[in-house]
């Protein structure tokens, strides 16, 4: 090789790559080194180094510009503090670590990012490998929707995820990858390549696990023979929906379950093997807590069970309420109480007592054994847990309890006079 040809082959080598993250978070990479701008990262001088980056191949106008970082300030001259945000940018730029270049270029109103380095930017890269799929078909395709999807870790910038322009971009990448992944899991799944099936749903759930993605954690997991893996998965997705939404997963994977449960009835097993998985993980202190379906199965088999036997059972209910005496509505506050209630029931029962989630603000517990006279004591106990995190908490409580051999459904009920909430 001539020497001409190895000095430029030895420039090129020298040449870094700034690498740009957008999807998931934003983080910059110049070669080795991570740039850091301190921690305002949703400041006017970063949102214009995003924008001018995610459009760096066409550049934006002065007007969108000024319109997007500032239209909702009311400023009386916002083109003054755009030249402010540009000098300011490009100092950051510098004391982060990038060469001295001005990468800011103006020319006829329109703000282009140039650099004498080369920049790859994640979200970019994703839209032209999902654009590249639409081109070709069968497994040329599925492999740049793979890429793709590999390619995607989260929301577009979502420190920003409060900015217009920011929101409709990431519901459009959202869409794609969505689309994207659903594709590459239809065909992995025909193609029985259920590690990698497996892989890719995980990350999803992780991202977005009220999307439901779980469905073909499931599917890979009886796939590969693995149905405790799958029921794992299943019984997870169900706790989590209807702890946090109040429902119950979708049909298509209350049809996966049914499909589970006629497999692994089909596989012999020792009874000290299945004995062994009914057991509890940890053995836990206090009450036992199940989702609602679960909480329904054993309040219909001991309802049987005390018909039969004449034993004495209640069910009690707890209602959060507010200053006026209503049932607390959705927000942070009612968050919080709801979580702090869910601990007071837990520490505040025996053992062999069961309790649910109702609703976002009212809790079921099955008192086994209880005497009528003695479920007041347990509604002193939970009250009296929940002022040790705030005195007034105790008043925000509102019992009510039945016996569920009651045919009549007559409630008796357990009053406080509740003081205001504070």
């Amino acid at each position: 090789m001539c020497e001409e040809c190895t000095g430029k082959g030895e420039i090129m080598s020298q040449v870094k790559e700034l690498r740009v993250q957008m999807l998931g978070g934003f983080s910059m990479l110049y070669g080795d080194q991570q740039l850091t701008f301190g921690k305002n990262v949703a400041s006017k001088s970063m949102q214009l180094l995003q924008l001018l980056l995610y459009r760096k191949d066409s550049g934006v106008e002065r007007k969108e510009l000024m319109d997007t970082l500032y239209g909702r300030s009311n400023l009386s001259d916002p083109s003054n503090n755009l030249r402010v945000s540009v000098h300011r940018l490009r100092k950051q730029l510098i004391d982060a670590g990038l060469p001295k270049e001005e990468y800011i270029h103006i020319d006829e109103g329109v703000y282009c990012w140039k650099s004498s380095f080369p920049v790859s930017i994640d979200v970019l890269e994703f839209q032209a490998l999902i654009c590249q799929a639409k081109e070709v078909e069968d497994e040329a395709r599925i492999k740049l929707l793979h890429q793709a999807v590999n390619l995607y870790s989260g929301d577009f910038l979502p420190k920003l995820s409060g900015e217009d322009w920011v929101v409709l971009e990431s519901v459009g990448h959202k869409r794609a990858y969505e689309d994207a992944l659903r594709e590459v899991l239809v065909y992995q799944s025909s193609k029985e390549q259920y590690a990698e099936m497996l892989r890719l749903a995980g990350i999803a759930s992780d991202l977005y696990p009220f999307d439901e993605w779980q469905s073909y954690k499931i599917e890979a997991f009886m796939g590969m023979g693995k149905d405790e893996e799958a029921l794992r998965v299943y019984n997870e997705t169900s706790k989590l929906f209807f702890e946090e939404l109040g429902i119950s997963p979708s049909e298509r994977i209350e049809n996966q379950f049914k499909i589970m449960s006629d497999h692994m009835r089909n596989i012999p097993k020792l009874i000290s093997d299945i004995q062994d998985g009914l057991q509890e993980k940890e053995e836990e202190k206090g009450a036992y807590y199940c989702s609602f379906p679960s909480f329904l199965d054993e309040y219909r088999v001991v309802k049987r069970i005390v018909e039969r036997n004449g034993d004495s059972v209640y069910l009690m209910l707890c209602t959060l309420m507010d200053s006026k005496g209503n049932p607390m509505q959705s927000g942070k506050k009612l968050d919080e109480m709801s979580k702090e209630l869910r601990k007071a029931i837990k520490d505040s029962l025996r053992k062999g007592d069961s309790y649910t989630q109702y609703s976002a603000n009212q809790f079921l517990i099955l008192l086994i054994g209880t005497k009528e006279e003695s479920c007041h004591v347990v509604s002193e106990r939970i009250s009296e847990h929940l002022s040790k995190v705030h005195k007034h908490w105790r008043n925000c409580v509102e019992y009510h309890i039945s016996s569920i051999i009651d045919t009549k459904h007559e409630e008796s009920q357990i009053n406080f006079k509740r003081k205001s909430n504070e």
